[in-house]
């Protein structure tokens, strides 16, 4: 049939256009007239030359032009029409493609009157040879009828002017003003049309029986013959009349509207028929669609299941929501004979669409776990609807380069003419969202939105695609543990699914940064995730005390880095001689360290006390006590025996207002009271006691803290340190080796020089023969050295603070 094809419905001419072969293009439609002149039809030239140009079923488009259109060529009782269509597959209509079309309808005969109801405008034609209708104008002689009227022209009839008969007054226009108005005219030998846009000016809107019509009540003055003849040209269109009930389209029309029937007395049904898309159906064919035509008395009804044969949904958005219509264009033709007109055919074209209806979309999951790919469908749609871009991660990506993000686009056709989209993607891809949700279950999430565009109304809607799909692939993570001399240690084996979990000792996060500060060691490598803790640690938990030792457990929780929800528990527990809570020096200082038992609740180790509750912990921590006393101190009582000197003390915890502890730890020194020595004895006078200089192996370490508090030293990323003039400056300084609680170590010199050199100028001193340089303006303040976890010897530790200084020469600042 070619890219278009033509059909004679009654008094109109119908063009369909075929939808594969103009798919994609924009078109431009013209009418040639007799003189092969093409005249572009717009919007305005349709409604007043008798042409309308609709989609139909989703992506068809339809010309119709009707047999007294402006250009068409009667003869006789057929008429032609010729038309130009342009296509383009650019809106600027470039490199159009020109296609003509000529098609004639026989059509006959003319009733005396003939009413059209088009979508876009209303037409009547009438027989001239009708009786005059308005007497309110004198019929003078030619040379009279003249001089009033000089757009009267002798020769062949023509129309010169129309009359609107308003409610209170009538308005007379010039027929090239009435064209000028958006008016259509046209006449033959024995008809004349009046053709009235239903934007016009002179339009009343008028109800019978409750329905609303769209009228216009004129007459139209013509010359023929030197007499001047006037016809009624009046014309109405229902507005509405449609009403929806039990899923039911029910359109009722006036059958006599006293605008068209004015003048008549008697009436009579001729013929009443019905159709869709300007085809009548016949009483058989309405039954098997389940059609009703009903006429009664006074008004023509028709009743269309929504959804029947013959009209079509088609995709609509409301607020941003995609749903449907159903449309169906019917028609309706009712002939009637009265005592005026004698017999009036009137044709009305009525396109009827439903509200709106939500639509919920169904998107399918056939994800195939095997193969790891997420496989969806969206949908399905009508035909009129186009996936047009995406949104990933919050960017929106034409369908042509989702592929290149991993997602796999394709239309799915189905045999009633829709559509649904199919969407694949990798479960590995990197916007696939992968959550841990229990076992060993991994649930990956597609959240896309689709964003589609309806042809063609170019309304627009998007769909949020969230999908879930649940895979048995989870590893979580595993852990050991274990203890050595004075450390706690657990090793983390980080699984697929703890990316994002963050470590928990109780409820303190355990960060780097705070893990250095409490002499943790936390170490990661992307697999493993390892930490170790000392025994005598503020995080430890310590049980029941037994003579082969102490309980410690160190707990640690992965939680979600986003709801901090837990997600997976270990522990490790180690058992402690209770040697590492005692220290028995050998000059009589007792180092006595008491832990906090879990299962006594509310204990405050700040509030610990020994025998003598005036003896207070020199170090406290939340689980731990430590105290240091002389062993002739703080209540301790004293036993002998043929080999030994015990020293015993308890460390205790009252409650307030209560005498008996609710906490007590047993502690003992024993020193021996017989040991053979070998020594060698020369009786001489021994000389006094002196110090002399020596020469050994030591090993020594200079350390920068960040405070007075000493807990914090800079690492090496951190040098080199940047410090302001006169800011302090907390050094340490440590005795490596040997290990011998005998030796003290004292600070004999100390000096700054401007470079790494040691030996380079200039110089200044900070302490001179162990003390601070007389000569400097801010003097060097030593730091007294206490007993601390980290701290064992205190006696092999020296700290002291510097304020920051420059070396100048005059007032030239000195640089390396």
């Amino acid at each position: 049939t070619g890219p278009m094809n033509s059909e004679c419905l009654g008094n109109v001419l119908r063009i369909t256009l075929s939808t594969e072969y103009f798919e994609g293009q924009y078109l431009s439609f013209s009418v040639v007239d007799h003189s092969g002149i093409a005249w572009e039809v717009d919007e305005t030239m349709a409604s007043q030359c008798g042409y309308t140009i609709t989609y139909i079923k989703w992506n068809n488009i339809e010309f119709r032009a009707s047999a007294l259109s402006c250009h068409s060529h009667l003869e006789k009782d057929v008429f032609t029409v010729t038309i130009e269509i342009k296509a383009s597959y650019s809106p600027d209509m470039k490199n159009a493609a020109t296609h003509l079309k000529s098609a004639s309808c026989h059509y006959g005969p003319w009733s005396p009157r003939e009413l059209v109801c088009e979508s876009n405008y209303m037409e009547v034609s009438v027989r001239k040879e009708v009786p005059q209708t308005v007497r309110h104008f004198i019929q003078d002689k030619s040379e009279d009828g003249m001089l009033a009227f000089p757009e009267a022209k002798a020769g062949e009839a023509s129309i010169w002017q129309i009359v609107f008969h308003q409610p209170e007054l009538k308005k007379a226009l010039l027929v090239s003003d009435a064209w000028s108005a958006g008016y259509g005219f046209n006449t033959t030998d024995t008809r004349v049309l009046l053709r009235i846009p239903y934007s016009a000016m002179q339009i009343q809107l008028v109800e019978a029986q409750g329905i609303t019509f769209s009228a216009v009540r004129s007459s139209i003055f013509y010359k023929h013959q030197w007499i001047f003849l006037t016809v009624d040209t009046s014309v109405a269109c229902p507005v509405d009349g449609v009403d929806y009930a039990n899923k039911t389209i029910i359109w009722t029309v006036p059958k006599y509207i006293q605008l068209l029937s004015a003048g008549a007395t008697s009436f009579k049904d001729v013929i009443v028929e019905a159709g869709v898309d300007l085809h009548k159906l016949s009483a058989k064919e309405m039954a098997s669609r389940k059609y009703v035509l009903l006429n009664d008395l006074n008004a023509i009804t028709m009743k269309i299941p929504i959804g029947a044969e013959g009209g079509r949904y088609k995709t609509s958005v409301s607020n941003g929501q995609y749903g449907e219509k159903y449309t169906i264009n019917l028609f309706l033709e009712h002939q009637w004979e009265d005592n005026k007109w004698g017999l009036t055919k009137h044709t009305i074209i009525k396109e009827i669409e439903t509200p709106f209806e939500q639509v919920d979309l169904a998107i399918t999951n056939n994800s195939n776990l095997t193969m790891r790919i997420m496989n969806l469908t969206v949908g399905t749609f009508l035909p009129d609807v186009e996936l047009v871009n995406l949104t990933i991660e919050g960017a929106t990506l034409p369908v042509s380069e989702a592929i290149q993000h991993g997602y796999l686009i394709y239309d799915i056709k189905y045999a009633n003419g829709s559509k649904g989209y199919g969407i694949q993607v990798l479960f590995d891809a990197p916007s696939i969202k992968k959550e841990y949700m229990r076992a060993d279950m991994r649930a990956y999430t597609l959240n896309v939105t689709l964003a589609f565009l309806v042809h063609p109304t170019s309304e627009t809607f998007s769909v949020p695609v969230i999908t879930v799909s649940a895979v048995k692939d989870a590893v979580l993570p595993s852990a050991r543990g274990f203890c050595d001399g004075s450390n706690i240690h657990l090793i983390i084996t980080r699984g697929n699914v703890d990316q994002n979990w963050l470590p928990f000792i109780s409820d303190w996060h355990l960060t780097p940064e705070d893990a250095q500060k409490h002499n943790y060691s936390l170490k990661e490598n992307g697999t493993h995730f390892a930490i170790s803790v000392p025994f005598l640690s503020s995080h430890v938990n310590y049980e029941v005390f037994h003579t082969s030792g102490i309980k410690a457990s160190l707990h640690l929780t992965l939680k979600d880095g986003m709801t901090l929800a837990n997600r997976r528990d270990f522990s490790v527990s180690c058992r402690i001689s209770p040697l590492k809570l005692i220290q028995c020096l050998p000059n009589g200082t007792v180092v006595i360290t008491a832990v906090k038992l879990v299962g006594i609740a509310d204990l405050d180790t700040k509030q610990f006390v020994l025998r003598d509750r005036k003896c207070k912990p020199t170090l406290v921590t939340e689980n731990t006590a430590t105290f240091m006393f002389n062993v002739s101190a703080c209540g301790t009582s004293r036993k002998f025996n043929s080999a030994a000197m015990t020293y015993e003390n308890d460390v205790l915890y009252f409650r307030p207002g209560n005498d008996t502890p609710v906490y007590q730890l047993k502690f003992a020194c024993s020193y021996a009271i017989k040991q053979t020595v070998d020594v060698s004895y020369e009786s001489k006078k021994n000389p006094p006691p002196s110090i002399k200089p020596g020469f050994g192996s030591i090993a020594l370490s200079l350390k920068l803290f960040k405070d007075k508090s000493y807990s914090d030293p800079y690492q090496e990323l951190e040098y080199p340190v940047v410090k302001y003039l006169r800011e302090a400056l907390y050094f340490e300084v440590e005795l490596l080796q040997p290990k011998d609680a005998r030796l003290e170590l004292y600070l004999d010199d100390c000096w700054a020089t401007n470079s790494q050199s040691q030996d380079s100028l200039p110089q200044w001193p900070i302490i001179i023969n162990g003390c601070e340089n007389s000569e400097d303006s801010y003097r060097t303040i030593f730091h007294e050295v206490n007993y601390s976890p980290r701290v064992k010897l205190p006696q092999h530790f020296k700290r002291f603070e510097v304020r920051m200084f420059t070396f100048v020469r005059g007032t030239t600042l000195l640089q390396e």
